[in-house]
């Protein structure tokens, strides 16, 4: 059981929530495909409309020269998981959620942390899964499809407005208004680890400027403020981490440190949890959301992050909207949520609205969808 954010006196089972959809257009093809590529690996896996993941399996994802052997892989590995459970015909669609992806014609680009998709160049991996799998499929940027799973079968199941920050390698966010996603003009909105946080001397981010958010707040970030902290304190030279020395450190270390009660840990998160703080001060003032939730490995560190977040974030809030944004974190289980999150976009697959389109840049699909009608959908039974 779970609480709903919009009533904490009323609880749901997630369990038993699916989504509810003609049968006519579903109930020969009762699952999805949901793909979540991250910068090491892509995870993947066969959903019902209950939110439960029945099969899954992984590709490396930074093992390729090219997109198109990226999706060689992939296809190849999804068609033999199809095969090896019998499921060919049983699936509506693919949805995939990518860094710096483009919901409007399904490609990728600019990939800060995947060296096959770091240039501007798009590369459309929607249409050439399609082509490979012989399945529609829609793509989305990551934290835009970790936001339609938290609408679906998460703690934003009733919210309307809500900013979504995913907290990985990098820092990705999703933004709901109204109950629909926002994609803006050319698709790309939402890229909030990008916004600059620190105007002089800030860090090289991988995406080539300096001082963005992603580059303090996300995974990597805690690494880089671990290194900095130890050569800027000699004195705590005694801390835990300094015994990793063959290795970079990982933000799995400094919250192992932290639990240890080590101090410089500590300041780690606090340093990190204050500037996210300040930022999401910031982004309230553009979209005025009910609850901001936070996402991805970085939030397993639990108080340690999100006692200074809150903290910086109320002391910096504009005084019209303090105490009117709740800062969630999802319940997803964290090795399931991202596959989820993706397999969301594909139920649309089976509706007006995602078939195949011709425009400039050739055969793509259709990603525009009434995100409130459609989560309307999902009922407890």
């Amino acid at each position: 059981m779970r609480r709903n954010p919009k009533n904490p006196d009323l609880r749901t089972d997630r369990r038993r929530s699916r989504i509810t959809t003609p049968k006519m257009k579903y109930d020969t093809k009762p699952y999805v495909i949901g793909v979540d590529m991250g910068g090491t690996n892509t995870a993947f896996g066969t959903v019902n409309r209950y939110g439960e993941i029945l099969f899954r399996d992984y590709i490396n994802t930074g093992d390729y020269h090219s997109g198109g052997d990226y999706i060689t892989a992939l296809s190849l590995a999804i068609n033999r998981l199809l095969s090896e459970n019998d499921l060919q015909d049983s699936i509506l669609g693919i949805g995939m959620g990518t860094p710096s992806g483009n919901m409007n014609d399904g490609s990728i680009s600019g990939a800060a942390n995947i060296e096959w998709a770091k240039s501007d160049e798009k590369i459309f991996l929607a249409r050439m899964l399609t082509e490979k799998t012989g399945l529609p499929c829609r793509l989305a940027n990551d934290a835009n499809a970790a936001a339609l799973g938290e609408m679906i079968y998460g703690v934003a199941r009733g919210l309307k407005d809500f900013i979504m920050i995913t907290l990985g390698t990098g820092l990705g966010g999703g933004i709901v208004v109204n109950g629909q996603l926002v994609a803006g003009h050319n698709g790309l909105a939402g890229e909030l680890g990008h916004v600059r946080v620190v105007g002089h001397n800030g860090r090289r981010c991988g995406c080539g400027r300096t001082g963005c958010l992603e580059a303090y707040c996300s995974a990597t970030g805690v690494s880089r403020t671990a290194r900095e902290f130890l050569e800027a304190n000699p004195a705590k030279n005694h801390s835990l981490l300094c015994d990793i020395t063959d290795r970079e450190i990982t933000s799995k270390d400094v919250f192992d440190a932290a639990k240890a009660g080590d101090s410089l840990a500590v300041d780690i998160f606090r340093f990190t949890g204050r500037i996210l703080g300040e930022a999401l001060s910031d982004f309230v003032t553009f979209s005025n959301p009910e609850a901001i939730i936070l996402f991805g490995g970085l939030t397993l560190a639990g108080d340690f992050l999100l006692d200074p977040l809150k903290e910086s974030f109320e002391e910096n809030v504009l005084g019209m909207y303090r105490g009117k944004t709740s800062i969630l974190v999802s319940e997803l289980n964290n090795t399931e949520a991202a596959i989820l999150g993706a397999s969301a976009l594909a139920w649309g697959c089976g509706s007006p609205s995602g078939g195949h389109v011709e425009n400039s840049d050739g055969a793509i699909f259709h990603v525009a969808c009434d995100f409130l009608d459609f989560v309307e959908q999902v009922a407890v039974k």
